[in-house]
């Protein structure tokens, strides 16, 4: 059996999207290849080291750099799983530029990489000049490259170099988890009971600057009383926005939830509002999961994201000029007053997220990559 390293910056149970995406590629390829993951312990303690019956290697860091993490135990791990375990593949999860070093110094000629390009390095400016020429070798030495949307391909100064080596891996959102549960039902009528003749909209995610919960804030502040919004989500911003909506009792701060809370509120809500302004927002697994729930949707125009991949504009939901608070609270009001409108996305983008983001197409398609013998001729998929 041919054996997979997945090198990933943290994994399984650290929260966060590129940590879920390498914990659905090493649950797609279970069965199929002997399978080991290489990352960063994100509390230098006991976390499981076997999660979904695969190895996980954890290793402390010693400091952080622009928030990367740098670990000389790392380095000496991935030395010698290359000698004892002996992959036949690597998956190498990017952004994470310290390790890309050690990577490209000690990987075999004969191992074929795989190199999940999930954003460029946009927010820290300096280490993205820093690391610039690192990333070129990186995506020279790769033998494909998986990209989540066709339009971060063509957007990202670097992939767009390498169009011939990408292909498109679109993120999947796990159905199991969205399972609607009795629980999440009953909570659901719940929240419509208490916030009858009302618009309830809906936001998800951690609450930092990419995200562009400030813009949402002030578009909300243009509208009436007729509407609640809940933001679900945690993050260095909380407080600011909490200050800055003080005035705005519409909006409700709800903080983490469980499963079956989140659940509710994606069956209860009536539009789903997504306001991430940058880059930095590469796909939108949060937006995928809304849509599942058949919930219409209000992005911004992001050149080069797959945020307006994920959600098309006019047939899944509205998407309007980036920052545009005004046109953003427009597109709200309009929803809100067409209910017909509204089912219309909705069904649309839930059958968009059953053709494309489910687990089994992911599966496929990157077991279907990696088994490919002539990684490199591959041409680019959109």
């Amino acid at each position: 059996m041919k054996k997979v390293l997945h090198i990933s910056k943290y994994y399984h149970p650290f929260v966060g999207g590129i940590e879920q995406v390498a914990r659905d590629a090493v649950r797609a390829l279970q069965g199929k290849f002997e399978q080991k993951v290489l990352c960063f312990d994100h509390e230098n303690n006991d976390n499981p080291s076997i999660i979904d019956g695969v190895e996980v290697i954890r290793c402390k860091c010693q400091c952080k750099i622009f928030s990367q993490s740098i670990s000389l135990e790392m380095a000496r791990k991935f030395k010698e799983l290359l000698k004892e375990f002996k992959p036949d593949y690597i998956i190498f999860h990017y952004p994470n530029p310290f390790f890309a070093r050690i990577l490209l110094r000690y990987i075999p000629a004969e191992t074929k990489l795989f190199l999940y390009w999930h954003l460029d390095i946009i927010r820290q400016k300096i280490l993205g000049k820093l690391f610039h020429f690192q990333n070129i070798a990186l995506l020279n030495r790769a033998d494909t490259v998986f990209a989540t949307s066709p339009n971060y391909i063509e957007g990202s100064q670097y992939l767009s170099k390498f169009k011939s080596k990408c292909i498109v891996l679109p993120n999947c959102i796990d159905e199991r988890r969205l399972e609607k549960t009795p629980m999440a039902i009953e909570l659901a009528e719940k929240i419509k009971k208490g916030n009858a003749g009302k618009t309830i909209c809906l936001s998800v995610g951690r609450l930092v600057p990419y995200k562009g919960y400030d813009y949402l804030i002030k578009s909300v502040q243009k509208l009436g009383d007729n509407y609640v919004f809940f933001i679900i989500g945690d993050g260095e911003q909380k407080k600011d926005l909490i200050r800055q909506s003080k005035n705005c009792p519409t909006i409700k701060f709800l903080g983490k939830q469980t499963d079956d809370e989140l659940k509710a509120y994606y069956i209860a809500a009536d539009i789903f509002c997504f306001s991430s302004i940058t880059k930095n927002e590469a796909f939108g697994i949060a937006l995928a999961e809304a849509m599942y729930f058949e919930l219409p949707s209000i992005t911004y125009t992001i050149p080069g994201s797959g945020v307006n991949y994920v959600s098309q504009n006019g047939i899944t939901g509205l998407e309007v000029p980036n920052r545009d608070v005004d046109a953003y609270a427009k597109a709200i009001k309009e929803l809100s007053e067409n209910e017909d409108k509204r089912k219309a996305f909705g069904k649309a983008a839930m059958s968009r997220v059953e053709k494309n983001f489910l687990f089994a197409q992911y599966k496929d398609l990157i077991v279907k990559s990696i088994c490919e013998d002539n990684a490199q001729d591959r041409n680019t998929i959109v």
